[in-house]
């Protein structure tokens, strides 16, 4: 399994790895992209408090407006996740 490579972030270094870990383990379990993104938003809802953000794929763009230190980009092989909350 590949490690994260880390693009950009505005994160605390405990939450990025456990965003890490959690994205680890849906690519692990999970073969479909929603499917990956849906682990890991319940996830983080459950253990960070709501509104969390997950987008995963290997191809698209975004523009968003996030919470200040709860944004996290980064890939695993060829699947780009961007993860992030709404106040």
């Amino acid at each position: 399994m590949s490690k994260p490579v880390l693009k950009a972030s505005d994160i605390t270094d405990e939450l990025r790895d456990e965003i890490f870990e959690l994205s680890s383990n849906a690519t692990a379990n999970y073969k479909l992209e929603r499917e990956i993104a849906a682990y890991i938003k319940k996830q983080l809802d459950v253990s960070q408090g709501e509104t969390w953000h997950v987008i995963v794929g290997k191809n698209f763009g975004s523009y968003v407006t996030h919470e200040k230190g709860y944004f996290v980009y980064f890939y695993i092989g060829p699947l780009a996740f961007l993860v992030f909350k709404t106040a």
